[in-house]
């Protein structure tokens, strides 16, 4: 997502529903804590990032710079690059077998891409606002900027149901980019420094993760845009998380439960 005129506000909105305010009801608090750091392409607007087969794929965003990208981890280095048409604002990324599936922002369109080749293969419709997707073996996860998540059969990409996501039973919204990590549901929520788990049957935020740290370990004076991008390597159970033009991508682990403030 870009910023908008809105941002204060919105900021304020999604703090209130994540951030430690006393309230009882809220999910345990965990903070990450970095293990390992390694570049990242500053020209790469961050918007889906997954790891699979020893590398990054990573989808980026913004009207004439929009990408799919295979990256190696330890150096940064863009491998692999195929540029999307001008006319498509690249979004969230999956990997549903030998498939890519990519959103768009507001062309109503997602992208098909052949795993091996990354040409495109199928394209399909969809309404309103792709902002992120994630898949768990048997079904497409996809946000939207609201607080319900849709979710997508695999195979026809058409919508099979909805999820609801609430916090501290509130809804929430601008759910952003989503992961899988041992079928858990974690998504950053834009445009905070908050990371959240989501139980993907329930749609309930179980654990809050304050990701605060990362950013205060860029370099001074760097202009940072926000957090986006959560991948997960199963092999090794290593965490990887990013940020839109970010120099660093980072390696984490969890930290937590923390006090109640």
């Amino acid at each position: 997502m870009v910023w908008r005129a809105s941002r204060p506000l919105l900021l304020a909105v999604c703090l209130l529903l994540v951030w430690p305010t006393g309230r009882a009801g809220l999910p345990d608090l965990y903070r990450l804590e970095i293990v390992a750091t390694h570049p990242h392409d500053t020209s790469a607007f961050t918007q889906g990032l997954l790891f699979y087969d020893g590398a990054l794929l990573e989808s980026t965003g913004l009207i004439g710079h929009s990408s799919l990208r295979q990256v190696s981890v330890e150096s940064g280095e863009v491998v692999r690059r195929v540029n999307l048409e001008d006319r498509y604002f690249g979004e969230g990324l999956a990997r549903v077998g030998d498939r890519l599936v990519m959103l768009t922002y507001t062309a109503g369109q997602g992208l098909v891409f052949d795993l091996e080749t990354f040409d495109i293969v199928d394209r399909f419709e969809y309404e309103g606002q792709g902002w992120g997707l994630a898949f768990d073996g048997e079904r497409l996860y996809m946000s939207d900027s609201s607080h319900v998540l849709r979710i997508l059969d695999p195979e026809t990409l058409t919508p099979v149901g909805r999820l609801p996501v609430t916090i501290d039973n509130q809804p929430l919204p601008r759910i952003n980019e989503l992961e899988f990590i041992e079928g858990e549901l974690w998504a950053n929520v834009w445009p905070t420094d908050w990371i959240v788990v989501i139980d993907p049957d329930s749609g309930v935020v179980t654990r809050r993760i304050d990701a605060s740290a990362l950013k205060r370990a860029l370099p001074a004076g760097y202009r940072v845009d926000v957090l986006n991008g959560i991948a997960y390597d199963a092999g090794t159970k290593r965490i990887f998380a990013t940020g839109k033009r970010w120099p660093k991508l980072f390696e984490v682990r969890v930290v937590g439960p923390l006090p109640a403030p």
